[in-house]
């Protein structure tokens, strides 16, 4: 059960990242910042799901 939720852990930090950058394009949020802050959340979701998929398998 564990083993399963980390696995999953990346993919979820990523679509948090994308639903970020959803919510920035929808509302017409044009800021920078949380532009950044959404490609840097996705960047770290792909990045944790290669780890974690390579640590708990």
């Amino acid at each position: 059960m564990m083993n399963t939720l980390m696995k999953s852990l990346g993919a979820v930090i990523l679509l948090i990242g994308v639903g970020m950058l959803a919510f920035a394009a929808f509302t017409g949020i044009r800021s920078n910042t949380i532009l950044a802050i959404g490609l840097a959340t996705i960047i770290i979701g792909f990045l944790a799901h290669i780890y974690l998929n390579k640590k708990f398998e």
